[in-house]
């Protein structure tokens, strides 16, 4: 990919914009604030295990930015939702204490300037929405396909 030259420069753009965003009101959660962090641009970048992806994913991250913008902007509902449980490690009165939250995810599948995309919004405990990541959506999970059709009603194997 010929991007990769300008990878410091598509870095530099897609942050400035990012961080333009702040927040937008989406309509998919009556109109609460999405957030826009350094911890939805970080993961643009890293892996849960802060390991750098790929530089080419992280040039087609950046550049469906603009487009995960505007589907937030104007979605009225999502296709995905997921939560669990887990660990997070909190300063509490001047001590680190574990404490179990319950985290939500929220999939927004739309098809944009001919683009199929899916952003995901993450929910930690009761604290604010916030933009996690967006990617080309050319291919879901087989084990999140399962899960739907294990909680999906009535008999989906019938013609």
């Amino acid at each position: 990919m010929d991007d990769i030259s300008n990878y410091e420069k598509l870095r530099e753009d897609a942050h400035n914009f990012y961080r333009k965003i702040g927040a937008i009101r989406c309509p998919a959660f009556n109109n609460e604030l999405i957030y826009f962090t350094a911890e939805g641009f970080n993961h643009l970048i890293y892996k849960g295990n802060r390991k750098e992806r790929d530089k080419n994913v992280q040039i087609m991250k950046f550049k469906l930015l603009q487009k995960a913008k505007v589907v937030i902007e104007i979605s009225t509902t999502y296709q995905e939702y997921d939560e669990s449980l887990i660990s997070i490690r909190k300063r509490r009165f001047k001590r680190v204490v574990e404490e179990t939250v319950i985290v939500r995810y929220w999939g927004i599948v739309a098809i944009i300037q001919n683009s199929r995309v899916k952003i995901i919004v993450r929910q930690m405990g009761n604290g604010q929405k916030h933009f996690l990541s967006v990617i080309p959506a050319w291919k879901t999970s087989q084990y999140r396909d399962v899960k739907l059709v294990l909680k999906a009603k009535g008999d989906l194997m019938d013609d």
